[in-house]
């Protein structure tokens, strides 16, 4: 039995039986980062000798029948954005590279509560800033399935490191499809929740009235395990939503009988790639024969998402990365002459990427005077039309169905010198940020040879819902048990 291949569940029960101990299954879920890590590039940070000892205080745990969780002793990585005690978070940036937090972001904290082991500290594109995971500061990371095609973004590496069975499930973070088109890409399972489901508080922020974190595993009922754990109110965030967490579980009940599903004639619009459309609208039937009801709806505002979520990320991202200045933490250049102005220009210039820099200076270009009401103000006001949409829709259904990308995932340096095409590569999943709705990526098939995400989009605090239509899905089908061939 390859340990590093269990779902969470079937983990959970092998470990609770005595059968296996969390050292045993850390340890061979070390040993395959170690094998495969170099190929897919997928690690920033492995925290080896902590995650054994988290695994061994596990495994006490274990034997004496105390405190134990579902996911006790089940190893696991996080995107390099959410804050680790001990353990160095860099935001795959160079401002970051040496920068090691002396607490956990809250997310961390529930997740070491719940015995759960940190296995290391996955790539992103840097603070977030990208839809391919090419913008690191330290190495582009690579789509298990294709190694020459890009994982998806900004959460690759979470998404990846799942897709190698490299930890039974990461953390990720979605701002505007972040977790959701890497888990597409890449054949996982990834959800964004609701903007105040989970706590935001020790994430680096990109943008926080869009940013949301969450897992992804081998499929829903892993997902829902992660999320029970974290999800909830959090005094350290005053956004976090004070409405009691459901027993998300237990709603995996497999029946869609009289589930009302909204079918977005915007989603399927010029320019998807044949094999996609033909996976999801499969999917949408098998749906249907599972007893839910389809019918289409329209999102007429669609179209504005990608400009309204890239003005306002970009201004929000501005302004919250200008903390780093070289003066409290990270990367700090020394004054060779000129005065302190002088310090914080050099060290952002050496400290931040092309893509970082791009979108801080068209941000504070959205903000200054003259130019507010124009773009950032505007893109507020028409949010609210984008959100309004959703509520009328979800007065008809229970959930959306839709692709989670138009493509699959694209070559490595496809778009990288082309941001307007990358920037387009998120048109069907941002508009759940802007939109204050939850959202689930799932396989749902390949298209020569590459994994299709099926995205179910519930209401706001809807979790429950799209968890159980995601779960009916993949109990009847197959995809999600598909996994790259590598290494052994």
């Amino acid at each position: 039995m390859a340990l590093h291949t269990l779902t969470i569940q079937a983990a959970h029960n092998l470990l609770v039986k005595g059968e296996i101990t969390s050292v045993e299954l850390t340890r061979a879920v070390l040993d395959r980062i170690a094998e495969v890590d170099p190929a897919v590039r997928a690690f920033v940070t492995v925290c080896e000798e902590e995650a054994l000892r988290e695994a061994a205080a596990a495994d006490a745990c274990l034997q004496s029948g105390e405190g134990v969780t579902p996911l006790t002793g089940i190893p696991y990585g996080a995107k390099d954005c959410l804050s680790t005690a001990r353990v160095r978070t860099t935001c795959s940036s160079a401002i970051l590279e040496d920068y090691v937090p002396h607490y956990d972001a809250t997310v961390i904290a529930r997740l070491r509560e719940a015995g759960a082991v940190l296995v290391g500290k996955q790539n992103m594109d840097e603070f977030g800033m990208g839809s391919s995971c090419e913008n690191s500061a330290f190495f582009d990371t690579h789509n298990p399935w294709d190694l020459d095609r890009v994982p998806g973004g900004s959460s690759g590496g979470s998404a990846a490191a799942v897709a190698a069975d490299m930890g039974l499930f990461s953390l990720g973070e979605d701002t505007g499809g972040s977790v959701r088109m890497p888990a597409g890409f890449c054949g996982v399972t990834g959800l964004k929740p609701t903007y105040g489901r989970v706590s935001r508080y020790g994430l680096i922020a990109l943008a926080s009235s869009f940013d949301s974190v969450g897992p992804l595993a081998h499929d829903v009922h892993d997902a829902a395990l992660v999320t029970q754990a974290i999800a909830g109110q959090d005094p350290y965030d005053s956004t976090s939503v004070a409405a009691v967490v459901p027993g998300y579980i237990a709603g995996l009940d497999r029946d869609l009988r009289g589930v009302k599903l909204g079918v977005p004639v915007e989603y399927f619009a010029e320019g998807i790639e044949p094999g996609v459309e033909a996976a999801v609208r499969a999917a949408i039937d098998h749906l249907t024969d599972l007893g839910a009801e389809v019918q289409v709806v329209s999102l007429p505002h669609t179209d504005y998402a990608i400009p309204i979520y890239y003005l306002i990320l970009m201004a929000e991202a501005s302004a919250n990365l200008a903390r780093f200045d070289g003066v409290r933490f990270g990367l700090s250049t020394p004054l060779d002459g000129g005065d302190v102005i002088d310090r914080y220009l050099q060290t952002r210039a050496k400290g931040f990427g092309d893509e970082v820099k791009r979108r801080i200076m068209l941000g504070t270009f959205a903000l200054s005077a003259g130019y507010y009401d124009a773009y950032y103000l505007r893109a507020q006001r028409v949010r609210t039309l984008l959100r309004q949409d959703f509520e009328r829709a979800f007065e008809q259904v229970d959930a959306i169905i839709a692709p989670v990308c138009p493509t699959t995932a694209f070559k490595l340096g496809e778009k990288i010198d082309d941001p307007l095409q990358m920037y387009l590569s998120d048109i069907h999943v941002v508009a759940a940020n802007p939109g204050g709705v939850c959202s689930l990526s799932v396989p749902c098939g390949f298209s020569e040879g590459l994994p299709v995400g099926m995205q179910i989009i519930g209401p706001p605090l809807g979790e429950s819902t799209i968890f159980r239509i995601g779960d009916a899905y993949q109990a009847t089908t197959t995809w999600h048990l598909d996994r790259p061939q590598m290494g052994q």
